[in-house]
């Protein structure tokens, strides 16, 4: 390669070099312009996640397992909007802020932490309020049982005391036509249906207590693992925003 060569080469480079430069200058004035969008939009989100959570809190239900459950629910569901928000909010770093958002970004920061502890705070809340709504539950549904099987219980026990025709004016009370048949074999049949119902009643109560405990478990154990994924994220935005600060 001789001098001449060289020359274009190096004319060349310089060229793709300078193509580069103007490219990076373009991109930076681009992404200028929509840095402040970004930030707009990351506050119109943090507002209306507020606006979500006075809502959720009126009226308050304190001391209530469901509603602190629902609640838990509902905080850790929609924690993609705040999270989403804080980012774009805090987009850019210190660049082309304006001069009040410099304190607004100061507590920003901080609430980032706070909203953090809040969110690991929930987890021994979900837990204890699985443990109180799977006994409340359990004992609505074996309070129900218990009825239906003392109301069972006491038509057999008025079947077995009955006399012939005293079987037949209660076996037409619960709407049963005995008309021609053994009164005797309509009362071994009838007891028979009875200790049938009574075994359905034990089989639906077990059944009602395990699915409700299954659905139960499911939302407990999302909204808790979210509760931890979302403060360790919060907590991690605050570390990262320290500029801010």
């Amino acid at each position: 390669m001789n001098g001449q060569d060289i020359y274009k080469f190096v004319n060349s480079e310089l060229s793709n070099l300078s193509e580069s430069v103007e490219s990076i200058k373009l991109g930076s004035f681009n992404l200028q312009l929509w840095i402040p969008i970004f930030r707009l939009v990351g506050y119109c989100l943090l507002v209306l996640s507020l606006f979500d959570i006075i809502e959720q809190f009126i009226p308050p239900g304190f001391m209530n397992p469901a509603w602190e459950f629902k609640t838990m629910g509902m905080l850790v569901e929609r924690t993609p909007v705040p999270l989403l928000g804080f980012m774009l909010v805090f987009a850019g770093g210190l660049d082309w802020r304006n001069k009040w958002e410099l304190i607004l970004l100061k507590f920003l920061s901080w609430l980032t932490l706070i909203v953090g502890i809040l969110y690991l705070l929930l987890i021994p809340v979900g837990v204890m309020n699985t443990i109180r709504l799977n006994q409340a539950s359990t004992a609505q549904i074996d309070l129900q049982s218990n009825q239906q099987t003392a109301q069972a219980s006491e038509f057999e026990k008025q079947v077995n005391q009955a006399t012939p025709e005293q079987l037949v004016n209660v076996l037409r009370q619960q709407g049963q036509q005995v008309d021609g048949k053994n009164p005797q074999e309509v009362k071994s049949q009838v007891l028979s249906q009875v200790a049938q119902a009574k075994d359905r009643i034990k089989t639906q109560a077990t059944d009602n207590i395990a699915s409700r405990r299954l659905t139960l478990l499911k939302n407990s154990v999302k909204w808790i693992l979210g509760a931890l994924v979302a403060g360790a994220f919060f907590i991690t935005m605050w570390k990262s925003s320290y500029w801010a600060r």
